[in-house]
């Protein structure tokens, strides 16, 4: 059943107050709209799909490194940690935090840099905008509607950045980015958990592969304070674990920093409702200057240490290569895909057909993507 909105700050998202779906449904008899929403997130196509989509490393590189499913759990605990911390929908925001990657393509941030590069004369291509054209119409499962028909404040929650070009497309949805208005506090905090998660989750798979060294981390002064106090307390503690409990304290550390800081903007602001949330010209869910500033010091960091290490630069240029190739041969003769594609295809201009190639392809696995490129190229 949903969430009691007497257990909800008034700024909370409430679902008597939601803008509902694009498509008009009966009230679910024993869940809330926002359960039905995680719901139908965890029951898509897509969302099983992010097992065999990468993070940082290919799909085949190892066993033990995240993927987009994997992130998007971790993402959807920090969230739901925040959630409950500020009283706010914590249904709500998992829902965000398992959706926010669905429409991302394989092989990481390289195949949607390629992907965008190829779409350049048909609308580009933003993973973000991608993962609400998911839900909103590509999965195919109900038979009164195309997507997942979600109410307004998940899909508000996944889309986190859009230009202003695409946002005059897209109605009520976009907006805000027209207005300058801001998303309700459960999207803010979502958006902050992905970039915890991640900054905090490269470091553990950077130095799993070797790819960073301890050393290097010492740098960086959010890794330096734990690891430092963990080796004081610990001192005959092993490497494996000394790492892992560093970055468990350096999660906690920011964490806290963000529910305390937003906390002290919120009674700085005192909103009433949601509504108040929205009409602000500047997010309420942010860290101290301090912590932003260390946490904008490990962005950094992994940008110069990891992203761009030799050996993830020659995965990105191998990635780069198939996206590249597989879009150039379905645009030149679309007879090599499966037949329901090609149906879809019958008929469309240049522009419609490279947007459903974009789908296509952005809707790949790492593994389905190099097979396909084995097999065409």
């Amino acid at each position: 059943m949903p969430e009691s909105d007497n257990l909800l700050a008034c700024f909370a998202a409430r679902e008597i107050d939601s803008r509902g779906r694009l498509y008009q449904e009966s009230k679910p008899k024993y869940r809330g709209e926002f359960q039905r929403d995680r719901d139908r997130i965890i029951h898509s196509s897509a969302f099983r799909r992010l097992v065999y989509k990468t993070q940082v490393f290919v799909n085949h590189e190892g066993d033990l490194y995240r993927t987009r499913l994997t992130h998007s759990i971790e993402v959807s605990q920090i969230a739901r940690t925040l959630a409950q911390s500020l009283k706010l929908n914590e249904v709500l925001i998992e829902a965000m935090a398992l959706a926010h990657d669905l429409g991302h393509t394989p092989f990481g941030h390289a195949g949607q840099d390629t992907l965008n590069k190829c779409m350049q004369d048909f609308g580009g291509f933003e993973h973000n905008l991608q993962s609400l054209r998911v839900v909103d119409q590509l999965e195919s499962k109900y038979a009164e509607f195309d997507g997942l028909n979600l109410t307004f404040e998940t899909r508000e929650g996944i889309l986190k950045h859009c230009s202003l070009k695409n946002a005059q497309n897209l109605g009520d949805i976009g907006k805000r980015f027209i207005e300058r208005q801001q998303p309700g506090l459960e999207a803010q905090l979502v958006n902050i958990a992905d970039a915890i998660a991640y900054n905090h989750h490269d470091i553990d798979d950077g130095y799993r592969a070797g790819l960073i060294t301890l050393d290097q981390l010492m740098q960086v002064g959010l890794f330096r304070q734990p690891f430092s106090r963990v080796k004081e307390k610990f001192p005959k503690i092993n490497e494996r674990r000394l790492i892992h409990e560093t970055l468990r304290q350096m999660i906690s550390n920011v964490v806290n920093d963000l529910i305390t800081n937003t906390n002290f903007v919120l009674k700085r602001v005192k909103p009433k409702s949601i509504e108040d949330i929205r009409l602000q010209k500047f997010k309420i869910a942010k860290f101290s200057e301090n912590i932003n500033f260390e946490h904008l010091e490990l962005k950094k960091f992994l940008n110069s240490n990891l992203y761009k290490h030799p050996r993830v630069v020659e995965m990105t240029d191998q990635a780069e290569t198939m996206v590249k190739k597989l879009f150039e041969r379905y645009m030149s003769d679309y007879s090599v895909l499966p037949e329901n594609i090609q149906n879809i295809l019958q008929g469309e201009t240049d522009k419609n057909r490279a947007r459903k190639i974009s789908d296509y392809i952005a809707g790949m696995t790492d593994r389905f993507a190099i097979a396909e490129y084995e097999r065409l190229i």
